[in-house]
C-alpha cells in the first residue's frame, strides 16, 4: 500500500478526514436489523447519525486510506476498502497498524515478541516482514475501522 505526499511512486491516496464537515447526518432507525425475519412494528426513526462521531476519535491525527491488495484478507480487510487509521493511538501487540517499510506505506498486523518485531500480514501468501538490527519501522498509524462498500 502506498500514499501520495511524501512517498514518490504512490497508488494510495491518504485523506485527512474533515474537522468541521458540514452537517450530513444520516437517518438511524430505533430497532437493530434482524438477520432472519424482520419486525414490521420497528419502523420507528431514532434520529441523525454522524459517523464521524462513530469513526472519529482524534479528528485532528485521523486520516482515511484506501486499500490495495489482498495480504490482509484474513482480518477482513479487502482491496478497496478505506480504512480510518488514527494517529493518536498506541499501536500494541496485535493492532492493525499503517507502517512505513522501505519508503512505502503497508497495512500489516503488529507483533512484538522477545525475539523482536515483525509485521505480520493475514494471508499466507505473504510472508513476515521481520525487523532486524538496523531495519526501522515507523508505524503511521493504528487502523481503527474498515470501510466496505458493496
Amino acid at each position: 500500500m502506498r500514499s501520495d505526499g511524501p512517498f514518490s511512486g504512490s497508488a494510495l491516496r491518504v485523506r485527512p478526514v474533515v474537522l468541521n464537515p458540514p452537517p450530513r447526518p444520516l437517518r438511524r432507525y430505533l430497532c437493530r436489523v434482524a438477520a432472519g425475519f424482520p419486525s414490521p412494528a420497528d419502523d420507528h426513526l431514532e434520529g441523525p447519525l454522524d459517523l464521524n462521531e462513530h469513526l472519529v476519535e482524534h479528528p485532528a491525527a485521523t486520516f482515511v486510506v484506501k486499500v490495495q491488495g489482498d495480504s490482509m484478507a484474513g482480518a477482513g480487510i479487502r482491496d478497496g476498502d478505506l480504512l480510518v487509521v488514527d494517529r493518536a493511538r498506541e499501536a500494541r501487540d496485535g493492532s492493525i497498524v499503517v507502517a512505513v517499510v522501505d519508503g512505502e506505506l503497508t497495512v500489516k498486523r503488529l507483533r512484538k515478541s522477545r525475539r523482536g518485531v515483525r509485521l505480520e500480514a493475514e494471508n499466507p501468501a505473504y510472508p513476515a516482514i521481520v525487523f532486524h538490527e538496523g531495519k526501522e519501522l515507523v508505524v503511521w498509524g493504528v487502523v481503527a475501522h474498515a470501510i466496505r462498500s458493496y
